[in-house]
């Protein structure tokens, strides 16, 4: 098996995006990392893009060849890759794949959605495919009272607060407010998390990620090739996918997600390194106990003491982990399909040295988590700054 690096990165701004669709947010992703990766359109073999409801959102389906048309990478191969809010880290993974088999040497890895053209109990209904659409979405059982459901028993079991899940928004809205991709680039306060509207108890809204516009995209190639376009290649050197029952109501618990779990222990075994070695992380906080649960899952910190180590700062920017530097879904924004690989964006800024103001100190090993539904689906990634 080869090893696979990444070359290129790019995403656009994400946000409410009124004034492009979903085929510009696409041309400006994927050409941004084309020209950071200084290859050539006929150079790409292959493309996977990541999207998950595009089909209900803009009302297109055939996803993968309209995204490689807008590229102007046609006649390369186009697959698209759905895992509901994972679809962009499983399309990463997909990518890794492909290169490290020796099918392909130069693939393109895209994420999108574009989520604010329709109602908001539309965008709603449509996420709510992610889950069990017969037994949670039909009994109404959204995505915030299920994760709210999380929230109480982890309160219960481990004494976690509403203050500490707020401290999750406060930090990853500092990062945010550093990041000029980010959908909310302001910073906030506890204060202002509690006072918020109560969306499902405990959560509030601003316990809760946006819906997003915005699109993410990379250029992967074999390492031993990666030199030739660039002087920073990032390799990706572990990758672990897991899956669970889709209903939560069917899990052995609702306080560690098993998938995220079996997918991290996959990823570290191939990268041979632990959560100890990790420095800078991207996970998936659609809610601010979903990242209480990643970074307790991930082996960052023993179950049921994420809440703490979160408000006593030790996720913060340069602290113990700094967790969700580019601010997060919370406060980057979680355009769906484009989730997953946006987060291999922000980390490879940071081992590049790329990230600006909120640029972590020494790293060496960055990791991503992307989670589909309410855990059903977790796939992993560990990558490095290659020698």
């Amino acid at each position: 098996m080869r090893r696979v690096a990444i070359i290129g990165v790019g995403m656009s701004k994400f946000g409410e995006v009124w004034e492009r669709g979903f085929r510009e947010l696409v041309a400006e992703a994927g050409l941004r990392a084309i020209e950071d990766a200084k290859v050539q359109g006929e150079e790409i073999d292959a493309l996977f893009g990541g999207t998950m409801a595009a089909g209900r959102l803009i009302g297109q389906e055939h996803i993968a060849a309209l995204i490689a048309d807008y590229m102007g990478i046609n006649p390369t191969a186009a697959t698209r890759v759905e895992d509901a809010c994972a679809s962009g880290g499983v399309a990463l993974r997909t990518g890794m794949m492909a290169v490290a088999s020796g099918l392909h040497d130069m693939v393109v890895v895209g994420g999108v959605e574009k989520m604010t053209d329709v109602a908001v109990g539309d965008a709603t209904s449509a996420l709510g495919g992610a889950g069990d659409q017969e037994w949670e979405l039909f009994m109404g059982a959204t995505f915030p009272s299920l994760y709210a459901f999380i929230a109480q028993r982890h309160m219960k079991d481990y004494g976690t607060t509403e203050e500490q899940m707020a401290a999750v928004a406060v930090k990853n809205h500092a990062n945010a407010s550093k990041n000029k991709y980010a959908q909310y680039q302001n910073e906030i306060t506890i204060e202002q998390v509690m006072k918020s509207k109560v969306i499902a108890s405990p959560l509030k809204l601003f316990d809760c990620s946006p819906i997003t516009d915005g699109a993410a995209a990379v250029v992967l190639c074999p390492l031993d090739k990666a030199k030739k376009y660039t002087d920073t290649p990032i390799e990706i050197i572990g990758t672990g996918q897991a899956s669970d029952t889709i209903a939560l109501h069917s899990r052995e618990s609702f306080t560690t997600l098993k998938a995220t779990k079996i997918a991290a222990k996959k990823a570290y075994d191939m990268a041979k390194v632990g959560p100890k070695d990790i420095k800078v992380a991207e996970v998936h906080d659609c809610f601010t106990i979903a990242e209480l649960l990643a970074i307790e899952d991930l082996g960052f910190f023993k179950k049921g003491e994420g809440g703490k180590a979160t408000a006593n700062g030790e996720t913060a920017l340069n602290s113990k982990i700094s967790i969700n530097t580019s601010g997060g879904l919370k406060g980057c924004g979680h355009p769906v399909g484009a989730t997953g690989v946006k987060q291999a964006v922000e980390i490879a800024w940071q081992l590049r040295g790329d990230a600006g103001a909120r640029q972590v100190s020494g790293a060496e090993y960055g990791l991503t988590q992307n989670v589909g539904g309410s855990g059903a689906t977790a796939v992993v990634h560990i990558y490095k700054r290659a020698d």
